[in-house]
């Protein structure tokens, strides 16, 4: 399974490159907005931490696009900036229009906010690189989240289609491990919820106890 870090904090990606390995970038408009950047500044930057890499960034066009000609032209535009990135369109009818055209013109595409089983199909039909189910957003509504992944990957399962599931908005540790249970390719997940997943208290007391121990031990 591969982790990719969602942000667009140059920091926060820095830091999860050098210390994680993190297998790619996934952004949307509110990260950008977090990181103080305007958006082309932004993607330019994280861009340049993964130059000479084939690490994957998905960058989003403009949200307000409502034609599937003004998301190709702006995805047109964006993939021309590094090899790196990836676009990112929503799960609605013209962005599925948008990612069929950009497939045809050897774009990736993520194709994200998806929220059932039946967009995950149209979008693996239609040739995207990724699909981001988002799980945290349905739990914190009161739904089961677990089948719609397991769902997901049964179906592309029995197609054998290529496209990969990345798990999005994903909200603790447990989230990872039950995505990665379900057969899912990638998670992505925000600075702090790697920070505390990679974590455990009786790791640290383990490891005093230890460090206790040593400490009264001759080496020699």
């Amino acid at each position: 399974m591969k982790f990719f870090l969602d942000s667009a904090k140059a920091d926060e990606i820095r830091y999860a490159r050098d210390m994680w390995n993190i297998d790619g970038v996934t952004s949307n408009p509110r990260h950008v907005r977090n990181s103080g950047k305007p958006f082309l500044t932004a993607i330019r930057e994280i861009a340049g931490l993964f130059e000479g890499t084939d690490k994957p960034i998905s960058v989003e066009v403009n949200p307000h696009h409502t034609e599937a000609e003004a998301m190709v032209a702006e995805g047109l535009k964006l993939a021309a900036m590094s090899p790196n990135f990836v676009i990112k369109l929503p799960a609605t009818e013209t962005g599925f229009r948008a990612l069929w055209t950009l497939r045809d013109k050897g774009i990736r595409v993520n194709l994200t906010l998806v929220f059932s089983a039946a967009q995950a199909l149209q979008a693996a039909r239609l040739g995207a690189t990724f699909v981001s189910p988002f799980i945290g957003w349905k739990e914190a509504n009161g739904e089961e989240v677990s089948p719609l992944v397991a769902e997901i990957v049964q179906i592309y399962r029995n197609y054998d289609y290529k496209t990969e599931i990345i798990v999005a908005a994903v909200r603790n540790a447990r989230q990872i491990v039950e995505s990665a249970l379900a057969g899912a390719h990638i998670v992505t997940a925000g600075f702090e919820v790697y920070k505390d997943a990679f974590d455990h208290p009786y790791t640290a007391k383990g490891l005093k106890l230890f460090a206790d121990n040593w400490d009264v031990t001759p080496y020699e």
